[in-house]
């Protein structure tokens, strides 16, 4: 899945402002610009459109994990270089405080029925032969499904 879907889709579901996503950076590490949120937010056409990297998008998500659990003592939070579906889930699956059963339960909401087995092998260390890389259609599914968890439809317009 592309980062800056997973950006957009994140900043969809829990209805944040250009502000709280400026914050949300910060708490994971990183300085940035309302024009650079902005870019990085708009569709593929528009000329002013930025694909925002892996390493940004990792502070963003260490952000979320921050501001909902609090910084670790002692450690600042580690930015990747490289993320693949796996670490989004696995953050996503951290900052939101999520068991097994809330993700399966999210997952199943959007049509996505995995069993235990499937879900926990994407949490495991890619040297270990029940390993499995999610796939996009899982991440994709994943985050609609917090859109049908998280995202309240009936705000007053």
């Amino acid at each position: 899945m592309d980062n800056n879907d997973i950006l957009r889709n994140l900043r969809y579901v829990f209805s944040y402002t250009d502000d709280k996503m400026i914050r949300l950076f910060e708490l994971g590490g990183k300085e940035v610009t309302r024009e650079e949120v902005s870019n990085w937010l708009k569709k593929e056409e528009d000329t002013d459109y930025k694909s925002i990297y892996d390493k940004d998008l990792s502070h963003f998500l260490n952000g979320m994990i921050v501001k909902n659990r609090g910084k670790q003592e002692g450690k600042d939070p580690v930015a990747e270089k490289k993320l693949n579906n796996n670490d989004v889930l696995r953050k996503l699956r951290i900052a939101l405080s999520l068991q097994e059963e809330d993700m399966l339960e999210i997952l199943s909401r959007a049509g996505q029925h995995l069993s235990r087995h499937e879900l926990n092998a994407f949490f495991r260390k890619p040297s270990q032969s029940q390993f499995r890389p999610c796939k996009d259609q899982v991440l994709r599914n994943f985050i609609k499904g917090l859109k049908l968890t998280y995202r309240r439809e009936d705000q007053s317009l």
